[in-house]
C-alpha cells in the first residue's frame, strides 16, 4: 500500500477515525482489565481501559511504544528485572517497542492509552 506516495511494503489496516467510549465494544483481558478501543488508524490507535482494584496485567511486550495516562486511581507499573514506579491519578508514562512492562492495579483505575503503531490484535 502506499502512504503520502511511498510504498510501505504492508497492507493498510482499517481504520476507526472517530469513537466515543460508551459505544465501543468492550474486551476483557485478562481479568479486571476492561478495554474499549477507540480510534485508530495504521499509525497509531488510542484505547480506554477501566481496571479494578487487585486485577494484573502479566509482563508482556509487543511491537508497538505505548504511551499512557492514568485519570484516575492507582497502579504500579514494572518493568523486566523488577524496575518499576507508581501511576497515580494525573501521571503519564510510556513503555519503548518491545520493551517487557506490566502492571498490578493497586485501586479501581481509568487509564487512556495510545499505541504506534497501531496493535492489530486490539481491533474488534
Amino acid at each position: 500500500m502506499t502512504r503520502g506516495g511511498y510504498d510501505t511494503g504492508m497492507p493498510q489496516q482499517p481504520a476507526r477515525r472517530v469513537a466515543r467510549a460508551g459505544d465501543s465494544p468492550l474486551v476483557e483481558n485478562p481479568a479486571g482489565i476492561v478495554r474499549a478501543t477507540l480510534a485508530y488508524n495504521d499509525q497509531i490507535m488510542v484505547c480506554h481501559f477501566t481496571m479494578k482494584q487487585n486485577a494484573m496485567v502479566p509482563l508482556h511486550s509487543h511491537d508497538a511504544a505505548q504511551n499512557g495516562y492514568v485519570i484516575r486511581g492507582r497502579l504500579r507499573m514494572t518493568r523486566e528485572g523488577g524496575e518499576g514506579f507508581v501511576a497515580e491519578a494525573g501521571t503519564g508514562y510510556c513503555f519503548a517497542p518491545r520493551e517487557k512492562h506490566g502492571a498490578e492495579v493497586l485501586e479501581d483505575s481509568e487509564v487512556i492509552e495510545c499505541f504506534a503503531p497501531m496493535r492489530p490484535d486490539y481491533v474488534v
